[in-house]
């Protein structure tokens, strides 16, 4: 039987990409939503995979609700072998003083806390069981980078790649892989969002998207492939390489696409 993987807030963009394309090379996986109804979507999208995959509504700001979650896929498939922490949220782009304080929580609540216990709760089960992968998202700001507007989402991103670093230190020698998947800049909901307004800062962004950017099936059909195949202690997967980048430019005058039409 395939590799038995959850991946947090997979109903949509990227997550969603990565549970499809573990279910096309035979895994069994547990699709997550906030809300129920969110999932059951998401699950009648793979209706083709139905036998493989399941889904659970669970808030992964909440530390029972990833144990909930960790439970369900034991319970549904006798393990999890790997474990992804993809859910995450953004913000407006505002600086930091202009945005609401719930926003600030929200943000940090899922980008941080979700990470924080959607490593260690699935660390624990596996290192009782033989042992397994855990990866999460990178993000603007995993490597230092500002961009203005973004300070919030930024510092959650710069947190969650420290602590996984940090973490991976603590285990090393167990039997668990702890890493880091930096998808580049992929184009989902989320990226769309921060070039919707019309104004020219956003049309200009959209030119240097539409050159450095992929979409989900390229980056989600790379990063599933890495998964499986790693075996060092602390993986670092990483899709936007500096090789492509240069690619990418190179090829830019000679290629037209648009993800934004």
């Amino acid at each position: 039987m395939g590799k038995r993987v959850v991946i947090t807030g997979s109903t949509r963009g990227l997550g969603f990409g990565l549970a499809r394309r573990f279910l096309e090379r035979g895994c069994r996986v547990v699709v997550n939503g906030s809300s129920s109804d969110s999932t059951l979507k998401a699950m009648e999208k793979l209706g083709q995979y139905s036998a493989n995959a399941a889904g659970v509504a669970a808030d992964i700001r909440n530390p029972h609700d990833i144990r909930k979650l960790y439970d369900a896929a034991v319970g549904r498939f006798g393990g999890v072998d790997i474990w992804i922490n993809n859910a995450g949220i953004s913000h407006e782009m505002r600086s930091a003083w202009e945005l609401d304080s719930g926003v600030i929580d929200s943000v940090l609540d899922v980008n941080i806390r979700g990470v924080l216990y959607g490593t260690i709760i699935p660390f624990e089960g596996m290192i009782k069981t033989g042992g397994g992968k855990i990866f999460t998202m990178e993000g603007l700001g995993s490597d230092g980078f500002m961009l203005d507007g973004m300070s919030v989402y930024g510092t959650t991103k710069s947190a969650v790649s420290y602590f996984t670093r940090s973490f991976a230190h603590e285990v090393r020698g167990m039997d668990v892989q702890i890493g880091t998947l930096s998808p580049g800049m992929v184009v989902t909901d989320m990226l769309r969002s921060t070039v919707s307004d019309g104004s020219p800062e956003s049309l200009k962004k959209r030119k240097f998207f539409n050159v450095m950017a992929d979409d989900v099936e390229i980056v989600s059909e790379f990063l599933c492939g890495k998964i499986l195949a790693s075996t060092s202690q602390s993986p670092r997967i990483k899709w936007l390489t500096r090789h492509r980048m240069i690619g990418k430019i190179l090829l830019a005058p000679f290629r037209k696409r648009d993800f934004f039409s």
